[in-house]
């Protein structure tokens, strides 16, 4: 484990940290970096101990700027110094993750050169029921939106390969929900990881966890909150459009042959969607907006608007339904089901550049 960087993030920790330091070097790792994330002179002891007894490379942030700032900071340190070492491997400081699970997973990315991620068994009884709900939660929503399926969403040990880190420490995010933007990063690119068990340790139900439960689960879920944000938006808009128009054409029963109607769908869908398009482009993904994603996200409306008639009119013959209300309801039962295949197909292809 010579060549592998130990990263721990510390805020405010106590001599589980050092226990830690001190069971990785027995171990075998020689090379740790800890970042001291703000926690205050009071800590002082602690910190001082770790590069003068342990003799790890102690890194600084003069105020809290939350865990995945501490992260950054650490595998910034690590490109510039420890260029030649096969990857690292981050932990927390709390005790809860094992060194032999710290070995396990580092041994896993070296022999597999992949992303490797040390998941928990959350079946277990000595889980915490935030914990296991949160957790569940996540697997979800990751699940549902993005297709992807990852066992453990909240694991902070996780093992890096030394050529992803130019491209992890580029996402966004300064607190937990780094380590998030980084699992949905990796599915946005497909990129391939293993997974590897490891024990399942909570100490004190998790009181020493700094995690806000409010603010920092708004963090993790933005990306999804923006995306349903936009999609309300989008829909307010398409509806107010969609009655301006039908009043301009109200004395007209149709143009060109066409029904006004079909005409008010069409001009309030058009302005709803470039709306949608361009929230979801320079807010929900941060893509870019030009003619290529332009064009893929038509060839997404053009194909959704198909497919979503196509289901409505077939369920519509599959059960014989006459009502204008039951169709109604139908097609509002597909659309969502619809939503979440949109989601990934914008995240996956319309507003990715790889």
């Amino acid at each position: 484990m010579e060549n592998v960087v130990v990263i721990i993030p510390a805020y405010k920790p106590d001599d589980k940290l050092l226990f830690t330091l001190k069971d990785l070097l027995d171990i075998g790792f020689k090379d740790i970096i800890v970042v001291n994330d703000g926690s205050g002179p009071e800590f002082d002891k602690i910190f001082d101990k770790v590069k003068e007894i342990y003799g790890c490379t102690l890194l600084h942030h003069e105020i809290n700027k939350g865990k995945g700032a501490a992260l950054k900071t650490a595998i910034g340190f690590v490109l510039e110094n420890r260029s030649n070492c096969a990857g690292v491997v981050t932990a927390d400081a709390d005790g809860q993750h094992l060194t032999k699970d710290i070995l396990r997973t580092s041994e896993k990315m070296k022999e597999s050169e992949k992303i490797v991620l040390g998941v928990r068994d959350f079946s277990s009884s000595n889980v915490p029921f935030r914990s296991k709900l949160g957790n569940l939660i996540t697997i979800g929503v990751f699940r549902i939106f993005l297709g992807t399926k990852i066992s453990d969403t909240q694991t902070g040990l996780r093992a890096f390969p030394i050529n992803i880190l130019p491209e992890i420490i580029k996402i966004d995010g300064e607190r937990y929900e780094y380590e998030t933007n980084i699992l949905v990063f990796m599915s946005k690119n497909k990129i391939p990881f293993e997974e590897v068990k490891i024990n399942t340790v909570y100490i004190d139900e998790n009181n020493s966890s700094h995690f806000h439960v409010v603010k920092d689960s708004i963090r993790i879920y933005s990306l999804i909150i923006k995306y349903i944000f936009s999609s309300v938006i989008a829909s307010i808009v398409d509806e107010t459009a969609f009655f301006v128009f039908q009043n301009i054409f109200y004395t007209v029963t149709s143009i060109f042959l066409i029904p006004t109607t079909f005409i008010s769908a069409i001009l309030a869908r058009l302005i709803s969607s470039l709306v949608n398009f361009f929230i979801n482009a320079r807010v929900v993904f941060h893509g870019v907006a030009n003619k290529k994603t332009i064009a893929r996200y038509y060839i997404l409306v053009i194909c959704q608007v198909l497919v979503s008639a196509a289901l409505v009119f077939t369920t519509e013959y599959i059960f014989n339904i006459k009502s204008p209300l039951l169709s109604t309801f139908t097609k509002i039962i597909i659309d969502i089901i619809l939503f979440f295949f949109s989601f990934r197909i914008q995240h996956k292809w319309v507003f990715n550049e790889n």
